[in-house]
């Protein structure tokens, strides 16, 4: 496991346009963004048709694409990746809706139609509507919810990347988590 000081230099030498740090960079946090999107991806239908390195490879295209960013830790880079894939699966998410409402306009008999994924998409999608609701009322309930839930940064880590106390994270990820809570079932 490389240490988080090493990521953090490379981080901040590719900020400053060194591409070889770029290089670097990427096989020391791939197997981290494997798992950060294999637990998003274990909240998905087992039938989902984007896999784990796909949604790897294209959070990475974006993340190399990041041109103003200046990265200040592992933990911010992690924050960042999160957030991306998140939207992703949100892109996903709603493409599928559109589709599944004649967003295609292709005929398809009943057998054909897969409706626990459109189930869990509609949940994804009510849960992004939520978190958009709270970003507008608290953007750090929102975000903390984003580095923890969708993530999967640990306490310490999110109150890092935003620079709050530990306690701040918790007392805003349990009122995060009650809010989205009522306002998801309001909805669905």
């Amino acid at each position: 496991m490389p240490r988080s000081s090493e990521i953090t230099a490379l981080l901040v030498d590719w900020s400053k346009g060194d591409k070889t740090a770029l290089d670097k960079l990427f096989p020391l946090v791939e197997r981290e963004l494997h798992r950060l999107a294999h637990s998003y991806m274990r909240k998905e239908n087992p039938d989902h048709t984007l896999q784990t390195t796909a949604l790897v490879n294209e959070a990475y295209l974006r993340l190399v694409d990041q041109r103003n960013t200046r990265w200040q830790n592992r933990a911010h880079f992690f924050g960042i990746a999160a957030q991306i894939m998140r939207r992703i699966l949100m892109n996903y998410a709603r493409d599928r809706v559109r589709l599944k409402r004649g967003g295609d306009a292709i005929q398809v008999s009943l057998s054909e139609v897969d409706l626990v994924s459109g189930t869990k998409a509609s949940e994804l999608l009510a849960l992004d509507e939520a978190l958009e609701k709270l970003s507008a009322i608290d953007e750090r309930k929102a975000k903390v919810v984003e580095f923890r839930y969708f993530g999967g940064l640990s306490v310490e880590e999110t109150a890092e990347v935003l620079k709050i106390s530990t306690i701040t994270v918790t007392r805003d990820w349990n009122m995060a988590k009650a809010w989205l809570a009522r306002e998801i079932t309001r909805e669905l």
